[in-house]
């Protein structure tokens, strides 16, 4: 016999906070099947399927339970001399999940939504740099990134090293 529901019931919802915490745990999981940073050492790595757009995975710090990555091509901003798209993560080796930082060269939550921002805005803007990282990991293995084309960087960053500006003034 079919059971029905009572109508007052209500079937749980997953808060925007659960949401958020979901996608880390996708995102550690699309990471990890990309590049498996977790095995890398410190240092650039590159990833180059022949589009002409390499991959850089830089990673920075390493530390028990955390890594601190940076994903990003290997070309630079023209007018700011640094890697841009940048996504900047914290890999979280022991909760299985990825946190994206920042997305933006210098600037932090604190400097794009203030110091202390309401919780549903600082929640809001979370789920906008993490969802970013989900759609460009996703779109890199479509690509053909992965462990396979990943390789120790041997180079520095593509283009100039001082911002277009800076030059210009020399």
């Amino acid at each position: 016999m079919q059971q029905v529901t009572p109508h007052g019931t209500r079937i749980p919802r997953l808060s925007r906070f659960g949401w958020l915490m979901a996608l880390y745990a996708e995102n550690h999981a699309r990471l990890q099947r990309l590049f498996a940073p977790a095995r890398l050492g410190e240092g650039s790595y590159l990833s180059s399927v022949g589009d002409g757009l390499d991959v850089r995975l830089d990673v920075l710090e390493r530390h028990p339970y955390t890594l601190e990555l940076r994903l990003t091509y290997d070309l630079r901003d023209p007018l700011t001399g640094e890697p841009d798209p940048s996504a900047y993560l914290r890999l979280y080796s022991d909760a299985r999940q990825v946190e994206t930082t920042h997305c933006y060269v210098g600037r932090r939550w604190q400097d794009v939504i203030g110091l202390y921002p309401p919780p549903a805005e600082l929640v809001g803007h979370r789920l906008r740099m993490n969802t970013f990282l989900g759609k460009w990991l996703e779109y890199l293995a479509e690509r053909g990134h992965g462990v396979a084309t990943l390789a120790p960087a041997t180079a520095r960053l593509a283009g100039p090293a001082t911002p277009v500006r800076e030059a210009a003034r020399r």
